[in-house]
């Protein structure tokens, strides 16, 4: 192959084969396609909100700056408690799931909102009513147990976890996994045609052969058609034949 390749080239090249990325896109499409909808377990997401308050002193009808950066700096300490064994435990109990707080803990995520003293509660679940359950749960448990915990009761929630009529799994992302098999065997089927071309050293123009050898091309014999060739011969053969039986004649 060239050094340098024109877009013609490039074209002529992509055209001459490409069955070969044909076949190389639809068979990743189709196992993408395949894993996510019968291998892949469909798992959902239910999250709900919970809201961090420093205690107010009495008489006081306001929280001061003090104050906020207390409760921001308190949400950290908090993340580390709601996935510590013991609000897990008593979640796992208060449900009555037979689960290690390890594997439930693996569910969660616990974030909070920006600079907010807001913390989300996430989790997820191959049944969606039972990661509704679970998020409630948690952050009820929660609620009550950080004031033995901490000895301050600053902790309300702020929105609860609802069951939708008909819930979408979070996972597996039928279309974005379809959309990257399609890309990555787009890109591997052009790579691969490019990739036999270099290896393929057979000569096929008069310009290839002069590209070789460096001196011009002088002649060239073409492609001889062995059926014609023997029609030929056959009909030679007839009128051999027929011009011997019109001189006996």
């Amino acid at each position: 192959m060239e050094a340098t390749l024109s877009i013609k080239d490039i074209i002529n090249i992509l055209k001459k084969r490409f069955w070969i990325i044909l076949v190389i896109v639809f068979l990743a499409v189709a196992a993408s396609a395949y894993i996510s909808y019968y291998l892949l377990t469909p798992t959902y997401r239910a999250s709900t909100q919970i809201l961090v308050n420093q205690s107010q002193d009495e008489g006081s009808s306001y929280y001061s700056s003090g104050d906020l950066r207390t409760n921001l700096d308190l949400i950290n300490t908090y993340k580390v408690i709601i996935s510590s064994p013991r609000i897990l435990e008593a979640t796992l109990e208060e449900l009555g799931l037979d689960r290690s707080p390890g594997s439930l803990n693996g569910q969660i995520t616990v974030s909070n909102v920006g600079e907010s003293q807001v913390v989300n509660i996430s989790v997820i679940d191959e049944s969606p009513s039972l990661a509704v359950d679970i998020a409630n749960t948690l952050s009820l448990v929660f609620k009550e147990d950080i004031v033995d915990i901490m000895s301050v009761d600053n902790v309300s929630i702020l929105s609860s976890a609802e069951l939708s009529t008909n819930p979408s799994p979070v996972s597996p992302n039928t279309n974005l996994n379809i959309t990257i098999a399609f890309v990555v065997s787009l890109m591997g089927g052009v790579g691969l045609v490019f990739l036999l071309e270099f290896l393929d050293n057979t000569i096929r123009t008069e310009e290839h052969v002069e590209d070789i050898l460096g001196v011009p091309l002088l002649a060239s014999i073409s492609k001889i058609d062995v059926s014609k060739v023997k029609m030929d011969e056959i009909a030679q053969t007839r009128r051999a034949k027929t011009g011997r039986e019109n001189y006996g004649a």
